[in-house]
């Protein structure tokens, strides 16, 4: 978001990017950054600061304090948004803050100045309150614009100021007494001294004005003759300068004489040269239209044939473009077709491999769940897998039907006496059974040497 401030108005910026405190005008504020307005006009604080003198003397100093923002300095603006700018100017915070330090201060002061020294010295008191107060305020980034401090005022039971001013007052009453007589008499003595001054000065005032007159006669005089005398040198110098012009005026229009007649010559035959030059011209362009007329004449031919050569060489240029054009097509369509089959046949052959990359790895998730459930038993874990698959069964079938091929004539025989398989003895059958299992270990000898596969291990240990 772009923001701007007022004229009165700053911007804090803070968070991401910004080491401390960013100062602007204007600026851009992103999401990560956080972004404060603060007014920086200055505010009027009111105070009635009770203080006490070096006699105990206690009085009252009413103040009016004009408080900013020190705006000309960066750093104080800084310190000011850090510390004041997130409470209201107007708050009891910052009118308490600044009201401590303006009481801390002329407290300070007051105490160590008698009282008639306050009184007395009330600019320089002032000033030292000011000094002091600005201080303080430096750290908070404030400057005092402004500090009308009023009239020391009595605090109720403690009538000091009323007291000293009935006092000043009954002195300039006395000393305006006194003053009153002194002016009357100066007034009398004075009135005395002028009238004899005016008589004086009057007698001395005819005496010069005699002397004065005499001079001016003379003087005047003086000045008549020589008057005269300028005059005449003057009328003198003008006939002069007259019978000079006069001779100068015949002088300059024998000159203009010759010139105006030197002039016609000139122009007479100036206009006879111009006459030749344009002659000359006339007969140049007469010279020039023949010469071109010629050129014609004979380029014209020319060009039309060059154009025409031109025209036909430029159609067969096309052409030749235009069927490279096409034959250019026609291969980067067949380039295009042949990139299109190649991507098609790469996607299917990609997606076969992903099929069998799969494949294999569901595959070998299986056979980890199951050597894991028989703890890493390799060889129980082949039988599993050749009984789950029917490879056993597969072995017996193969066996059985190349026997079958074979066609054998078996013949079962008990030695003991008893009667053979389709005999009625149930316990003679049995023992044919029994023979059968006798038989297994050829068996398996067999299944060992067809495919590399040993019988399991618990086969050896069933009781006999």
């Amino acid at each position: 978001m772009y923001k701007v401030a007022r004229a009165s108005e700053y911007l804090a910026i803070t968070g991401a990017g910004i080491e401390d405190i960013k100062l602007a005008k204007k600026s851009w504020v992103f999401p990560w950054q956080s972004c404060t307005v603060f007014d920086v006009s200055p505010v009027n604080y009111t105070f009635k600061v009770q203080a006490m003198s070096a006699e105990k003397l206690p009085f009252v100093l009413p103040a009016v304090f004009t408080i900013g923002p020190r705006v000309e300095d960066s750093e104080a603006l800084i310190l000011y948004a850090r510390l004041i700018s997130p409470h209201d100017k107007q708050s009891n915070h910052v009118n308490e803050l600044v009201e401590g330090v303006i009481e801390g201060e002329t407290r300070v002061l007051a105490a160590s100045m008698t009282m008639e020294e306050i009184f007395k010295g009330t600019k320089e008191f002032k000033k030292e309150v000011f000094d002091k107060v600005q201080i303080e305020l430096n750290q908070f980034g404030l400057i005092i614009y402004n500090a009308n401090v009023k009239q020391l005022v009595d605090v109720p039971g403690h009538e000091y100021f009323s007291y000293l001013g009935q006092k000043t007052q009954m002195e300039a009453a006395n000393q305006a007494r006194i003053d009153v007589s002194e002016a009357k008499m100066k007034g009398e003595i004075g009135a005395k001294e002028r009238n004899g001054l005016t008589v004086q000065n009057a007698a001395k005032i005819d005496a010069e004005s005699k002397i004065i007159i005499m001079q001016r006669q003379g003087e005047g005089t003086k000045e008549e003759i020589k008057v005269k005398t300028e005059i005449k040198v003057f009328e003198n110098h003008k006939e002069a300068d007259v019978a000079k012009a006069n001779a100068e005026l015949a002088m300059k229009k024998a000159a203009w004489n010759k010139d105006s007649q030197v002039a016609e010559v000139e122009a007479t035959k100036a206009v006879a040269l111009r006459e030749a030059e344009l002659q000359t011209q006339v007969e140049k362009m007469h010279a020039l239209t023949r010469t071109e007329k010629l050129k014609a004449e004979f380029l014209s031919k020319a060009n039309v044939e060059y154009e025409t050569k031109v025209q036909e060489a430029n159609w067969e240029l096309y052409n030749k473009q235009k069927q490279a054009e096409a034959v250019l097509y026609e291969k980067q369509k067949e380039a295009e077709a042949q990139r299109a089959a190649a991507d098609a046949a790469f996607y299917s052959k990609q997606r076969e491999a992903e099929g069998l990359v799969a494949l294999a790895s569901a595959q070998g998730t299986y056979l980890r769940t199951l050597l894991d459930a028989l703890q890493n038993d390799y060889s129980a874990l082949r039988d599993f897998l050749m009984i789950n698959n029917g490879a056993y069964l597969e072995i017996a079938k193969t066996n059985a039907i190349a026997v079958r091929d074979l066609q054998p004539k078996i013949s079962v025989w008990n030695h003991g006496g008893e009667q053979g398989i389709s005999g009625g003895g149930g316990g003679n059958a049995m023992k044919d059974i029994a023979g059968l299992y006798k038989m297994l270990p050829p068996v398996l000898d067999t299944v060992y040497e067809q495919t590399g596969m040993q019988p399991p291990a618990w086969i050896g240990t069933l009781n006999k």
